[in-house]
Formats: C-alpha cells, sequence, structure tokens
C-alpha cells in the first residue's frame, strides 16, 4: 500500500525551500559587510612561524578583483599558505578542494587535522603530474569561532551569528 504525501508536508517542504532561498537577501545578513579600508594587515606569522609574502599568480589576481576582502600567498619556509580577509558573506569564498579541483588536480580527503592552537581543520590530498600536497584549511572570526568547512562558516555568516571579518587559512605541503 503506498502512502500519500499530505499537503501539510508539502507546503512546508515548499516553505522550506523557499526560506533557504531567500536567506542571503534578507536585509538583515547583509548589513554585515565591512569595507576593504577596514582591513589592518596582513599577520607576520602563522601557527608561530614567521611568514613572507609571495607574489599572487596571475589566477589569484584576476579572482581578487571581484572578491569582497583582500587574499595573500605566504611562505613559512616549508608550507605554502593563502590568507584570505573577507568582508562580507559570500560565495566566491570557495572550499580549497574546490580550487584546487578547478586547476586540475585530483583530490582526496584526509582525516581532519588540528592545527597547532588545536583547532580543527579540513584536509585533502592534492595530486596533479609530480605536486602531491597535503592541504588543510579553517575559517575563523574575531570571535574566536572556527569552521573546517566553507559551507558552514557561510550559512553562520549568513544569518548573522558570526560577523566579519573573517580570516581564511589554506595550508599546504608538499607530501
Amino acid at each position: 500500500m503506498s502512502r500519500m504525501i499530505s499537503s501539510s508536508v508539502v507546503a512546508s517542504f515548499w516553505l522550506a525551500a523557499i526560506a533557504a532561498a531567500a536567506a542571503p537577501l534578507v536585509s538583515g545578513s547583509q548589513g554585515f559587510a565591512i569595507s576593504k579600508r577596514s582591513f589592518t594587515g596582513w599577520p607576520g606569522q602563522y601557527e608561530g612561524r614567521e611568514i613572507r609574502e609571495m607574489a599572487l599568480t596571475r589566477r589569484e589576481l584576476a579572482f581578487a578583483r571581484n572578491f569582497p576582502g583582500r587574499i595573500g600567498r605566504f611562505s613559512d619556509g616549508d608550507r605554502e599558505i593563502i590568507i584570505r580577509w573577507v568582508g562580507a558573506p559570500t560565495r566566491q569564498l570557495h572550499s580549497a578542494a574546490d580550487c584546487f579541483r578547478g586547476i586540475g588536480y585530483s583530490i582526496a580527503p584526509l582525516p581532519a587535522e588540528k592545527d597547532a592552537n588545536g583547532t580543527a581543520m579540513s584536509c585533502f590530498r592534492a595530486v596533479h603530474g609530480s605536486d602531491d600536497l597535503k592541504v588543510c584549511e579553517v575559517i575563523r572570526d574575531a570571535e574566536g569561532e572556527n569552521w573546517p568547512d566553507v559551507s558552514a562558516w557561510y550559512w553562520h555568516a549568513i544569518i548573522g551569528s558570526t560577523r566579519p571579518p573573517w580570516w581564511s587559512f589554506v595550508v599546504a605541503q608538499r607530501i
């Protein structure tokens, strides 16, 4: 005997779908944007190690033109660290896995790891030709909240449970 789905269940589903689609358009969440002029500069260290700024690639420069924040590329001598300062909730903050996949890397998930501060970071292996990398990422706000997942951060940012600016750290090291 097949069950009929009640009209109230269908209506609830559509109401939830419409609410989720409209969430980015709610004016309250858009008021959290801050100006790029609020940027106070890049950190001089990451995980207790001094970092030096490197030039952005052409692809990174092109992407940075419309990004609601700033993008920097750094090295601590062993690892490359992409730091993104984000001034507004945005879908332009892509997960590192999506970025690597988009430029031709094969991606395989790895277990989450903790950084030097004990914060969980999502990790994956990225392979392209002779490049074999372990890549981990985390997003942080000024209040001490962390997200190892861009999607989880985005929904927290949209509903206003976190406020800008946010810092995204993507750490890549050769395996």
